[in-house]
């Protein structure tokens, strides 16, 4: 009787299991198939890597791109969300709560509206056509979302574990990083996750920013797609999808219980 209790939730969650999985071993198995215009066109192999490792400055180029802007979207994300996070959570100063509802404000705007801006702003700072520049973009439009879920993170936490530091000699800052840090630990991770897939899988901020060869991944996929007379080739294309796609997925599975606790941060606080 207690299996039959759970049959649908497994009919459930298996059907969606599928309806989620489907397209990502779609593409899998496209990557290595036979296609007509592509470098795989006699039986199953690595045929689509292999334009895809060649393409102009190569897939590992790229790659490289694409790490350079994600590691400063999600270190200046992280570093400034906590120290944000951890101002409004734990101290008070006049116009807090405006200036915190002026952060999350920009939620509501489209981050295309502010590309144009942020343009002239790097130019003047000497970062345009910068990997530097473009993660630093990407943090500026992760930032609401990470403070308001560093400052919930913070407030979750009690603060006589806080005042239990400062009477053992600690500054504000030594409280942070030797008792708060480490109890925020899956609001940090859900942060830097957020922020390393938004930096990872985005198009528009480069394609605005940078050209050449400091084009990131995705990017160059775009623009390698298109070949002779309007043919696309869609089994690089593929393969290039799934070598986009593998370290977000590694990553998630890795990191997926501290980015549940993550979510739960502050919701019994109270």
């Amino acid at each position: 009787m207690r299996v039959l209790g759970r049959t649908p939730y497994w009919v459930l969650t298996g059907g969606l299991a599928i309806l989620f999985l489907y397209p990502l071993l779609w593409t899998v198995v496209s990557s290595v198939s036979p296609q007509a215009g592509s470098a795989q066109v006699d039986g199953y192999g690595f045929g689509n890597y292999a334009t895809l490792a060649t393409y102009q400055a190569g897939v590992g180029h790229y790659l490289a791109n694409s790490l350079v802007i994600t590691a400063v979207a999600v270190v200046t994300t992280l570093v400034a969300a906590t120290f944000g996070g951890y101002a409004f959570a734990r101290f008070q100063f006049p116009g807090k709560d405006a200036l915190f509802m002026l952060v999350l404000s920009i939620l509501m705007v489209p981050y295309a509206t502010l590309l144009v801006p942020l343009v002239i702003w790097l130019k003047n700072l000497g970062l345009n056509n910068s990997l530097v520049g473009v993660g630093l973009v990407l943090a500026v439009f992760q930032l609401p979302f990470s403070m308001f879920m560093m400052r919930i993170s913070f407030e979750s936490v009690p603060k006589e574990m806080e005042e239990a530091a400062l009477v053992d000699g600690c500054d504000s800052f030594g409280a942070l990083r030797r008792v708060l840090l480490p109890a925020v630990k899956p609001g940090l991770i859900t942060i830097g996750l957020f922020a390393f897939l938004a930096a990872w899988n985005d198009f528009m901020v480069p394609l605005y920013l940078v050209g050449g060869e400091n084009q990131p991944l995705p990017l160059a996929l775009v623009n390698m797609r298109q070949q002779v007379m309007g043919v696309i080739d869609y089994g690089a294309t593929q393969a290039g999808v799934v070598v986009l796609t593998i370290p977000c997925i590694l990553l998630f599975l890795v990191l997926q219980r501290h980015y549940v606790n993550g979510f739960m941060s502050g919701a019994l606080k109270g």
